[in-house]
């Protein structure tokens, strides 16, 4: 999105917010300026020009935010950040709980580094915090980094990640394996290719045979030979009974604040039950 039109959205969310400037000066002028309603032309060109600076202020920090993106994209490098540590601060941003991560960061050329993150745990990004594995975008020479949420669904396994080869008329299921997903990640980004639902690299046959090798490589590695049969003495019968599974932190965390969403229970016993939860991770 350009400058100008990210100034035209946000001046018009400005003075949706703060109208009664604009409606005062209309009310002036429809008047025909009267000298009883100069105080309305005064106070309304002063909250109108008001929003056009914070509009402007917005404006000029959402462009340098998304030009910093844009730049440690193109002079970063993947890498695998590892959350250490999980802990509360009591503070919400829109309703969103605000947790500080222990990282442990490291990738292709860069030494490995720890770091703390402050970010909001939203119910989309709590199981991958909760998994413990992200994706960073990395600047080598400074070690600035910023978290890259969509392609740690991917190796959080929130996100299939499934590999067709046709040669083989083959699918390859790599759901959930960070390792090899990462290393199929750093070559897209190494040619430029990003994600979404459906990549096709028919059109790139460097980065497809790159590819293609991690695929068949994660592809031998998660193949393991069958266990023996166990034989069982005639006329017995075997079973075999599986708990069903505990449920997540992720789960636990989203029916602990719908609970309170439905005042089921309290704010202290919400906020100390999610400690509890915390803690046990």
């Amino acid at each position: 999105m350009s400058t100008f039109w990210r100034y035209v959205r946000i001046q018009a969310f400005v003075l949706l917010c703060g109208i009664v400037g604009p409606i005062f000066l209309v009310i002036y002028f429809a008047s025909g300026g009267d000298p009883m309603m100069k105080w309305m032309f005064w106070v309304g060109l002063l909250i109108t020009a008001i929003d056009v600076m914070i509009a402007l202020g917005l404006t000029a920090a959402g462009a340098k935010s998304a030009a910093h993106k844009e730049k440690l994209e193109q002079v970063g490098v993947l890498a695998l950040a590892q959350v250490t540590g999980i802990h509360e601060t009591n503070t919400r941003v829109n309703e969103q709980p605000l947790v500080k991560l222990d990282l442990q960061i490291s990738g292709p050329g860069i030494a490995p580094f720890a770091s703390q993150d402050r970010v909001l745990a939203s119910v989309s990004r709590l199981p991958m915090i909760t998994n413990r594995k992200l994706v960073a975008v990395v600047d080598p020479a400074t070690n600035e980094y910023r978290i890259d949420w969509e392609r740690s669904s991917l190796v959080s396994g929130l996100m299939p990640a499934t590999f067709t080869i046709a040669e083989e008329n083959k699918t390859y299921d790599l759901t959930g394996q960070s390792g090899p997903l990462m290393e199929i990640l750093q070559i897209l980004k190494a040619h430029g290719i990003g994600i979404n639902s459906m990549v096709d690299l028919r059109s790139n046959p460097a980065a497809r045979e790159q590819v293609q090798a991690v695929v068949r490589r994660a592809a031998a590695q998660q193949a393991v030979p069958s266990p023996s049969p166990v034989t069982s003495e005639p006329g017995a019968t075997s079973a075999s009974f599986l708990a069903p599974p505990a449920p997540s932190t992720a789960q636990r965390l989203q029916e602990l604040e719908t609970l309170r969403a439905t005042g089921a229970i309290s704010d202290d016993e919400y906020t100390a039950k999610r400690q509890q939860i915390i803690a046990e991770l």
